[in-house]
């Protein structure tokens, strides 16, 4: 029965990981259906690293800023429902720290398309704190640096404003 439900478990991340494809890929139109279709599936409940990784990538897909804001909390709401307890004995609770500082980079770029700067700082300082979970410029695949030069150029633009 373990065997069958993580067999599940990898096939759902199968299909987020083609809907990333084709938004990564320029069809936001069908990503967008299909991460629906799974939303779908999941629900409110279902896995937290399946629901914070859906709701990351919709956010993506959505051309109105306050349905962006909307699933870029649902992402944060769900990566924040794994309590330390439940973190223990959950294999994929390191993958879900390493989202947070994307999580509230992503809010706040949202903020800022909002015209909510100061809601843009607040996230983009814990985008900031929570950085230093990510490896070393050198030492990953990119992500921790792109993740910071993103930071640093939101930083910039609020300064702006």
């Amino acid at each position: 029965m373990t065997e069958q439900r993580e067999a599940s478990k990898d096939a759902v991340m199968t299909r987020i990981g083609q809907a990333i494809m084709l938004l990564h890929g320029g069809d936001r139109e069908e990503a967008r259906n299909r991460f629906g279709g799974l939303w779908s599936e999941i629900g409110e409940d279902g896995d937290a690293l399946h629901r914070c990784t859906l709701a990351h990538y919709m956010a993506d897909t959505q051309d109105d800023p306050g349905d962006e804001l909307a699933w870029d909390l649902r992402a944060l709401t769900a990566a924040d429902s794994l309590t330390d307890e439940s973190a223990a004995q959950h294999a994929d609770a390191s993958a879900l720290r390493a989202f947070y500082p994307s999580l509230h980079l992503n809010l706040a770029a949202d903020y800022v398309k909002l015209q909510r700067p100061e809601a843009a700082r607040i996230h983009l300082d814990r985008a900031r704190a929570a950085s230093d979970v990510l490896a070393d410029d050198g030492a990953d695949d990119g992500y921790g640096g792109g993740v910071r030069a993103a930071i640093t150029r939101l930083e910039l633009r609020l300064r702006e404003l």
